[in-house]
C-alpha cells in the first residue's frame, strides 16, 4: 500500500500527519501504543472525560515523558476537533449521540474523521460522508476492527472480478445470549466478577459482544459501506469453522444457509449444544466469493482455496484483528491518499431494540449491553421505523412492551434528540 513509505516521506518534509484522539479506552490505548514507531505521524491532542486518565494510558503503553508532554490532554472532544494542530480526528468513544457532535465538528473544522464508533457509523454513516465529501475531507471506518477489515476483502474480491456471496466475522455465540444481562455475563466468559473488575473490563460493554448487539451493530456497518444485504429475520449465526465458510454461506438455493446472494452474516465458534466448532473463525472475518466462470474455478482447486461441493463457491479469511494496534492505516490512508478504508454509502440496514424482558411505561432504557434490550440486525425494509440501539440509552419507554418485541420510534421519548432528527432524514432517504 507504499503507506509506510508516504509516511516516512511527510516526516522528512517535516509534516507528519498529525492525529487528534478523542476517548482513550483500549481502542484508542492500543493505537497509542504503536504510535511511537511509526514515521511520520504525531499524536497532538487527546480528549477524554478524565485527561488524566488519558494521560496514564499514554505511560501504560510505553510513552516516554517528553511525548507525554508534548500532547495536551482536554475533556472535550468538540474543542479537540477545532485545533488547528489536528489533521486527522479519531472518534473511539463508543458514545453514538457523542460520535456524530465529534464527527460533524471535525467535518466543519477540515478534519478527517475515522470513526472507530461504529454505533454512531449505523446511525448516520452515509449522512456523515456526505458531508465529509461536500467539504473535501476523508470520513472513513477504522481499520483494524471488523468492518473495516471486511469492507476491504469485499474491494479486493470485486476488485478483482469475483461475485461476493457473503461476508462477516466470527464470535462466540447461543441463542440464550440474547437475555444476558451485565450481573451474569463474566460467568460466559469464564472469568470471576473480581477478575474482570481487577483487569478493568467493562461488564456492559463486554455483554454487548456477547448478547448479539455487537455483531449486529457491525453487519449493518459492513452491509451499509458494502451494498450488500441483511438477512431478512435477523442474522442466524450458524455454527461453521473456517474449512465450511463456503458451503454454509452460500444460498439455500444451492444447499448453504442464505436466504440469497450477496449477504452479511456472523458465524458461531459454538454448535448449539456448546460444544467448540472445530477451526472456529471467533477473532476473525471472512467473505465468500463465487467464480464468475468454469476456468476461474477450476483455478480456485489448483492453488488450495477451500470450496463448496461444487467448486465455485471459495473462501478467504483472516483468523484474527488486532483492532487499534492496526488503526494507523485509516488515518495514514485518509491524510496521505485521501482515500476511505470502508465508508457508509447508503441504509441497507439498521439495528433494533429488542426487549430483553416485560418494560413498562416510563422505564429508562440502557441501551447496548445493558439490562432493557439488545440488538437486532434488519433490514430497513423490514424494520421500518423500529427503535436503533443507538438511541436505546437514557431514554424512556412511553408504553409497555412485552419481552421479545421490538421496539419502535414512538416507543421511546426521543424529544430533543439531534441524532434522532438525524437518523429519521437518513431513513427517510
Amino acid at each position: 500500500m507504499n503507506l509506510a513509505r508516504l509516511a516516512s516521506e511527510a516526516a522528512e518534509r517535516g509534516h507528519p500527519v498529525r492525529v487528534g484522539l478523542i476517548g482513550a479506552g483500549k481502542f484508542g490505548s492500543m493505537f497509542l501504543s504503536q504510535v511511537p514507531t511509526i514515521a511520520g505521524l504525531e499524536v497532538t491532542a487527546i480528549a477524554d472525560l478524565d485527561p488524566d486518565r488519558a494521560k496514564s494510558a499514554c505511560a501504560a503503553v510505553g510513552w516516554d515523558e517528553a511525548r507525554i508532554a508534548n500532547t495536551a490532554y482536554i475533556d472535550d472532544g468538540a474543542a479537540l476537533a477545532a485545533r488547528d494542530d489536528v489533521d486527522v480526528m479519531i472518534e473511539a468513544t463508543g458514545n453514538p449521540r457523542a460520535g456524530i457532535i465529534h464527527a460533524r465538528a471535525a467535518i466543519a473544522g477540515g478534519k478527517h474523521v475515522v470513526m472507530v464508533n461504529v454505533e454512531a457509523d449505523v446511525l448516520a454513516g452515509p449522512t456523515l460522508a456526505a458531508e465529509a465529501r461536500a467539504a473535501g475531507v476523508v470520513y472513513s471506518m477504522a481499520y483494524g476492527d471488523q468492518p473495516a477489515l471486511v469492507s476491504d476483502m469485499v474491494d479486493w474480491a470485486r476488485a478483482t472480478g469475483f461475485h461476493v456471496t457473503a461476508a462477516g466475522k466470527g464470535t462466540k455465540y447461543l441463542p440464550a445470549y440474547h437475555a444476558v444481562t451485565p450481573d451474569d455475563v463474566w460467568s460466559h466468559y469464564g472469568l470471576t466478577v473480581q477478575e474482570a473488575a481487577a483487569a478493568g473490563m467493562n461488564p456492559q460493554m463486554f455483554n454487548s459482544f456477547l448478547d448479539g448487539t455487537k455483531s449486529a451493530i457491525e453487519m449493518v456497518a459492513i452491509a451499509n459501506a458494502c451494498g450488500l444485504d441483511v438477512p431478512d429475520n435477523g442474522l442466524s449465526f450458524p455454527p461453521c469453522g473456517v474449512d465450511d465458510l463456503a458451503h454454509v454461506l452460500r444460498p439455500r438455493a444451492v444447499g448453504g444457509q442464505l436466504d440469497r446472494r450477496g449477504m452479511v452474516e456472523t458465524v458461531s465458534s459454538l454448535e448449539r449444544d456448546g460444544r467448540p466448532v472445530f477451526r472456529d473463525l471467533r477473532w476473525g472475518v471472512y467473505v465468500v466469493l463465487e467464480a464468475p466462470n468454469d476456468y476461474a474455478a477450476a483455478c480456485f482447486k489448483q492453488y488450495g482455496l477451500p470450496t463448496d461441493s461444487t467448486g465455485r463457491f471459495a473462501s478467504m479469511y483472516k483468523p484474527f484483528h488486532l483492532i487499534g494496534l492496526e488503526l494507523s492505516i485509516s488515518v495514514l490512508s485518509a491524510a496521505l491518499r485521501h482515500e476511505p478504508t470502508g465508508q457508509a454509502r447508503e441504509m441497507r440496514g439498521t439495528v433494533a431494540s429488542v426487549a430483553k424482558r416485560a418494560l413498562k411505561a416510563g422505564e429508562v432504557l440502557d441501551g447496548e449491553g445493558g439490562y432493557t434490550v439488545w440488538g437486532k440486525a434488519l433490514p430497513l425494509s423490514r424494520a421500518g421505523a423500529a427503535l436503533p440501539i443507538g438511541l436505546a440509552h437514557g431514554v424512556r419507554v412511553t408504553r409497555d412492551i412485552p419481552a421479545g418485541a421490538v421496539l419502535m420510534l414512538d416507543d421511546a421519548d426521543l424529544s430533543d434528540n439531534d441524532a434522532a432528527d438525524l437518523y429519521r432524514a437518513a431513513i427517510a432517504g
